[in-house]
């Protein structure tokens, strides 16, 4: 008989648990495909897709919502119904009938706990996936809804007159790069061709400017055809509380797992780099003997010497003074031609950790070994790797430690690199207080659900003689008072000025205070 009774009611309640589920996720569903759609123009089929790769994150939340939804009205109904006061008449405790509702609380709370340290994550993958499958769309979408498109990290912004996604081109075409919220270089063009090239963890667009111009705020000049990369960043955002279980505990051992301390830590790299360079330059150039610094390339070198070397805080390096650079063929070692400016620069293109260098010079003159010369005007050579070990690593945040560049650099670090080095220590130290404050969240939420689902039952009923969905407004009290203490429990272990475990404590001293309003709602039931 009590298995009967048990079958019944977890029928009823999984019943409408089932349709509670199915409406609230529909609703959510909708409202958690508003940003994506405002901001990167999605399409209709990309909609449709992105309304399953959010479903895990929207069932995080409806899951527990349509569990006291249910055991608060199908409780409810038996109180009114005077059929729990027929089964205690018979002998049966309340504390027995409460069984199939603690069972769907149960459920929920492991399902919530899979969905969040598992489930999630993996969704939210596929959605970034497909979101950068079709970024050619979204970023030509943009430019024909807005004018214009601006990157996910704000680092640059692409202005054009004319979209064509058919063909893949722009008219009348402006590019700004932006470093640290101030405008750099402005690229202007006729019309630009882009490509795009996938990697694991970025996207790379690749534009061919025609006709093109580039200015600064000192100089002008004109580019004719060029090519340059730009980094497609993450559209989703790279967060701590869309990774695994797993993606933590390795970033805990090894921060450059985690992108945005990568990506940093190649920004740190970079400037070190330059900054070591010029350091090696400055030294070569005031040797007597020879003055002449190497850096080779394919199929060309070159060697140069200059007055002065200065590292900037853009990364690149700054020549200045009698400038003469000399190109020869790699192979042969025979020189090409020779090159003299007053000014030029030396800058990282590519990737970061193999410093691959591009040499521009301004106003040059060229002299072939006939002979013969003339006016190169704005000479670029591409493609320069320095010859010294000493650039490059195995162990980027070992190289990159304070320590490990105070005593490379002979002066010291320049503000712009100790500014760097402070922000990275701040990122990864924010990346692991995160991290702990993430796994404790979805922890005290999950493990909230049984509790909170509790509630619900006593509430429906004690409130039997009311309207039943008013046992699911006061349950829904207690569950906003635990999203509350999360909520707020995360912040606080965020702030670096909070006590360290104050928000941790207060997460779960959420969980406690809802433990202990089930205790409370059952003793007065079994005392009534």
């Amino acid at each position: 008989m009590v298995f009967t009774l048990h079958r019944y009611i977890f029928r009823e309640a999984f019943r409408v648990f089932v349709l509670a589920a199915v409406a609230l996720t529909l609703m959510m569903s909708l409202g958690s495909i508003l940003r994506p759609v405002q901001e990167y123009g999605v399409g209709p089929r990309q909609v449709l897709h992105l309304m399953g790769y959010f479903l895990p994150i929207t069932l995080t939340f409806v899951l527990p919502m349509a569990a006291l939804f249910a055991t608060a009205l199908v409780y409810g109904r038996l109180a009114s119904d005077n059929e729990l006061d027929a089964c205690r008449a018979s002998g049966i405790s309340l504390l027995t009938l409460i069984y199939p509702g603690l069972a769907l609380a149960i459920m929920v709370a492991i399902a919530n706990l899979i969905l969040s340290f598992h489930v999630m994550p993996v969704f939210v993958k596929r959605a970034e996936a497909s979101l950068k499958a079709d970024a050619k769309q979204i970023i030509f979408r943009n430019i024909q809804r807005k004018g214009y498109y601006e990157a996910p990290d704000g680092q640059y912004l692409i202005y054009a007159d004319q979209a064509n996604l058919q063909n893949g081109t722009l008219s009348g075409v402006v590019i700004i790069s932006v470093d640290d919220g101030a405008i750099g270089k402005i690229i202007t063009a006729e019309s630009a061709g882009v490509v795009f090239n996938p990697h694991k963890r970025f996207n790379e667009v690749q534009i061919t400017a025609y006709n093109s111009y580039q200015m600064d705020f000192e100089n002008v000049w004109s580019l004719g055809l060029s090519s340059f990369t730009k980094e497609f960043g993450s559209l989703m955002g790279d967060d701590i509380k869309f990774k695994k279980i797993e993606e933590m505990k390795i970033i805990r051992v090894d921060p450059m797992y985690f992108y945005p301390i990568e990506k940093l830590a190649r920004q740190i790299y970079a400037q070190f780099t330059v900054e070591l360079l010029a350091q090696d330059i400055t030294a070569k150039i005031a040797d007597d003997t020879d003055g002449f610094y190497d850096l080779l390339g394919e199929p060309n070198s070159v060697k140069f010497t200059a007055g002065s070397c200065n590292a900037r805080e853009d990364k690149k390096v700054e020549l200045s003074g009698e400038i003469v650079v000399v190109e020869y063929d790699t192979d042969t070692k025979q020189p090409l031609r020779t090159l003299r400016c007053t000014k030029a620069l030396l800058h990282i293109e590519g990737d970061e950790l193999a410093p691959t260098l591009t040499m521009e010079l301004y106003n040059a003159t060229w002299q072939r070994m006939d002979g013969s010369e003339g006016l190169a005007g704005r000479q670029i050579i591409r493609g320069l790797i320095p010859e010294v070990d000493k650039f490059k690593t195995a162990d980027v945040l070992e190289t990159i430690k304070p320590a490990s560049i105070a005593s490379a650099l002979r002066e010291g670090p320049s503000p712009k690199l100790m500014a760097l080095q402070n922000g990275l220590q701040r990122k990864i130290q924010k990346t692991l207080i995160s991290i702990k404050a993430e796994i404790h969240s979805r922890l005290v939420f999950g493990i909230g659900c049984v509790p909170l689902i509790m509630i619900g039952i006593g509430l429906g009923i004690i409130k039997k003689g009311g309207h039943l969905l008013s046992a699911f407004g006061a349950s829904s009290v207690p569950a906003a008072v635990l999203i509350v203490c999360i909520m707020m429990g995360k912040n606080i272990a965020k702030n670096p000025n909070a006590q360290a475990g104050s928000g941790i404590v207060l997460m779960w001293a959420g969980l406690v205070f809802l433990s202990l309003l089930a205790v409370g709602i059952y003793r007065k039931l079994l005392k009534n």
